[in-house]
């Protein structure tokens, strides 16, 4: 347990800013599942419909560092791609 008060103060800050990173990331990651599973489904319009969500929280998680920016593009692209009919 932290005893000085500077470190007492880093565990709260620390404590807040996980619940934060848990949050995001799990946003993200939901995100990406329902756009796979109505990808799979089959319903390719749903999926596109619930895009603009999967944007925003992929954006979010990259911005406050959940994830590195490059992996939000990563998975941005993959996702696009994988809902664009097939030719």
């Amino acid at each position: 347990m932290p005893i000085t008060k500077s470190a007492k103060k880093a565990l709260r800050q620390s404590v807040r800013r996980r619940a934060q990173n848990i949050k995001r990331k799990d946003a993200y990651k939901e995100a990406v599942k329902i756009v796979r599973t109505l990808v799979e489904a089959g319903s390719g319009s749903e999926a596109a419909a619930k895009l603009s969500a999967l944007y925003k929280a992929l954006d979010k998680a990259a911005k406050t560092h959940v994830i590195k920016p490059n992996k939000a593009s990563r998975l941005k692209s993959r996702l696009t791609k994988l809902i664009q009919p097939k030719k």
